[in-house]
């Protein structure tokens, strides 16, 4: 641990120990949930409980031999410990108190803030907001004005701008192959925007390094694709666990699931029409201008897309078509050949275990009305999800986890890029064509 990480975790520490303002998951509980027998049964249980969202959410399944997670409601905890019983699983309590852990990561946030201000670069030592993301692409298109390209592709329900960064190698030829990367569908994933932005800098900063990335191909990101639900989360540690946007759904809730709002296979299994759920589908495909912003972006670029990446948390998982059902598609082996490339990156780089396979199958649910689905419905040969490690209470990894997790998940996607280079070489570009500007 570094000098000024123990400094804060001691400043910390007399901070906690005079904690008295209570957090709205105050007392909640976040169980570790495995079984060696009649798992089927208990994933089904578990299925029910989060349907009942007023007093359980679960984070994860039982696919590839994982542990579920499950955060409880105080009032039912109990009645949770006794079904756990029922069904002869073994459970630990991960998190004794969500709300004292979520009140303690808003004031390190908050002092990491004062610590470490925008200065024009973006480190790993903390969480950036939606503004300082979109500062520091524009200054980066300042700084190399040959190589990188910024546009404002629209706009979020509350008015942010979203801006997509292409990344060239400046040698201003046109109509190379393209990798469509976005992060930040999810409010609450913080670890997704902070990835994009570590690809970015990659890319960007270290380009002898990663020249064979950028010879054939254009990177587009979009690092936040949810910006109002992003800030949302920032306001209050009250707020920290909102998944959805921030557009009114009905009399009495907020948001819809921009993940589950594209129009494919739209509000079908693994996706709610209940405007409270957590995976609400909106009421009508697209209905959310951030799932449009997104869609647009990937027909624009559906011709020369060779890769759709969506960055999520958490599960340490590689998904591929399709989401909607359990089949697959034709291509299926082209698609996990490119998964297994980042997976064993990962593997061999630090050891970080990654499951690879078809999203139904591997996750053990359905997720209708997806972007992954929709951009390689679209025409993109290769469209992933990948989901990083669980980290925190599940989607919030201390900010002490930003260096290695996003340093990681590089290794990976680098390596699945190398791949797809591989497999969909340029082929057919005129010499001497000049690139046009994005």
């Amino acid at each position: 641990m570094t000098v000024w990480w123990l400094l804060l975790a001691l400043s910390f520490l007399s901070f906690s120990n005079g904690l008295h303002k209570t957090n709205k998951y105050e007392g909640y509980k976040i169980y570790s949930v495995t079984s060696k027998a009649r798992s089927v049964v208990l994933a089904k249980t578990l299925t029910e409980l989060a349907k009942k969202e007023s007093y359980y959410e679960v984070f994860s399944g039982f696919k590839g031999g994982n542990a579920a997670k499950v955060m409880v409601h105080p009032k039912e905890q109990v009645n949770f410990v006794k079904l756990m019983d029922k069904h002869n699983a073994d459970y630990d309590i991960i998190d004794g108190d969500v709300g004292l852990t979520l009140s303690s990561d808003f004031e390190t946030n908050r002092m990491l803030r004062e610590r470490f201000p925008y200065n024009g670069r973006l480190g790993t030592e903390r969480y950036y907001t939606h503004d300082e993301i979109n500062q520091f692409i524009e200054d980066l298109a300042k700084e190399y004005p040959s190589r990188v390209f910024l546009k404002t592709v629209g706009k979020s329900y509350e008015g942010r701008s979203l801006k997509t960064i292409t990344i060239t190698n400046g040698d201003a030829r046109r109509n190379k192959n393209v990798f469509l990367v976005d992060g930040g569908f999810h409010a609450r994933e913080w670890i997704s925007p902070a990835t994009a932005v570590y690809l970015i800098s990659q890319l960007v900063e270290n380009l002898e390094e990663n020249a064979d990335l950028l010879q054939d191909f254009d990177w587009v990101i979009l690092p936040v694709v949810n910006p109002d639900g992003y800030e949302f989360t920032q306001t209050s540690a009250d707020n920290r666990l909102w998944r959805k946007t921030r557009k009114p759904s009905s009399a009495d809730c907020i948001g819809t699931d921009p993940n589950r709002n594209f129009d494919f296979h739209w509000n079908e299994e693994g996706a709610s029409p209940d405007p409270c759920a957590l995976d609400y589908a909106g009421p009508k495909a697209f209905s959310e201008p951030e799932a449009v912003v997104m869609a647009d972006l990937i027909h624009s670029y559906a011709d020369r897309g060779k890769m759709y990446l969506t960055l999520h948390s958490y599960g340490s998982l590689i998904l591929y078509p399709w989401g909607w059902t359990t089949d697959v598609p034709d291509t299926v082996d082209d698609l996990h050949e490119v998964a297994e490339a980042g997976q064993q990156a990962i593997l061999e780089d630090t050891g970080t275990v990654y499951r690879i396979g078809p999203s139904t199958e591997t996750i053990g649910y359905a997720a209708s009305g997806a972007s992954d689905d929709y951009a390689f419905n679209a025409g993109f040969p290769i469209s992933f999800t990948m989901e990083l490690p669980f980290g925190g209470t599940g989607f919030d990894p201390p900010a002490s986890d930003i260096d290695h997790l996003v340093k990681e998940t590089w290794v990976g996607i680098a390596a699945m890029a190398r791949k797809v280079r591989e497999k969909y070489p340029l082929v057919n570009l005129p010499s001497g064509a000049r690139r046009i500007i994005f």
